[in-house]
């Protein structure tokens, strides 16, 4: 069984996200959506939130699971069992900092291969961090998130 993780805060999800995730489904039997838990990181949602928004959105999608996790991405990789990593990749900025890690992980965890996606052009200005800098001054953010998230925000 090919088994992918997605790894991210998710805080909040965006249509970016989901983008990339229903591009990758046709890819592997299963994807798991692993929000990281950063206890350094000041995060706008709980992560019971980010949960529900999450579980709310893919509500129906057979193949996907959602979990929670703390600590390095490989570790949780080893423990659901994932030999394949699924990140996007909006800019060469996000394709630097995504090959330093991807190398680290192959590194650390050999079995481990990264699937980088190009995010699509009309999506690549979309970041968790611009909305909730607009949600943070009340903004509209319903272009950006999907409008299973919207009542959660």
């Amino acid at each position: 069984m090919k088994i992918a993780l997605f790894p991210g805060s998710f805080d909040p999800i965006t249509i970016a996200h989901v983008n990339i995730l229903q591009r990758a489904m046709p890819l592997f039997d299963k994807i798991v959506i692993g929000i990281g838990l950063n206890s350094s990181k000041q995060n706008f949602l709980t992560a019971e939130q980010r949960l529900q928004i999450l579980e709310t959105v893919f509500t129906g999608y057979k193949n996907i699971e959602i979990q929670t996790y703390e600590g390095l991405t490989v570790d949780f990789c080893r423990k659901i069992n994932a030999t394949y990593m699924v990140r996007g990749i909006r800019s060469a900025s996000d394709f630097e900092y995504e090959r330093a890690i991807a190398q680290i992980n192959q590194t650390m965890m050999p079995e481990v291969e990264t699937i980088l996606l190009l995010s699509k052009p009309e999506y690549s200005a979309i970041s968790s961090t611009i909305v909730r800098d607009i949600l943070r001054n009340h903004g509209d953010v319903s272009p950006f998130v999907p409008k299973e998230a919207l009542e959660f925000l």
